[in-house]
């Protein structure tokens, strides 16, 4: 069984700084990509950022430059560090693992979601 669990959305001004931080736990062997999404109303879940094990790292083209993605393998953690926001950055964000488990089976695991409003 496992878990993925967001936090660290909330509302903001434009301009300003939010930090998400997504956990995986449970049977766990070890976990490839982890990334960000999100989804705004009436529009489709996008990519916003995701980064390999290694530490490679790829964002949507809207966030670079603003937003940045790190990784805590040891802790199955990642983290998405979001500055200069603006008002079209208003979704709910979603965490998905790429994992692997101690039996060898291989899946994505999503997260509940986490509101970010960004609104003066």
């Amino acid at each position: 069984q496992v878990q993925v669990v967001e936090s660290g959305g909330g509302s903001v001004q434009p301009g300003g700084s939010l930090r998400l931080s997504c956990a995986a736990s449970g049977r766990i062997l070890t976990i490839y990509e982890m990334g960000w999404y999100r989804q705004a109303p009436g529009k489709q879940r996008e990519l916003v950022a995701d980064i390999t094990s290694g530490g490679s790292t790829n964002y949507a083209e809207s966030v670079k430059g603003r937003f940045t993605i790190s990784r805590d393998n040891a802790k199955n953690t990642v983290y998405l560090q979001m500055n200069s926001l603006k008002p079209e950055d208003t979704a709910v964000y979603y965490c998905n693992a790429d994992i692997i488990t101690p039996t060898g089976v291989r899946f994505g695991s999503w997260g509940q979601g986490t509101q970010v409003t960004v609104s003066s």
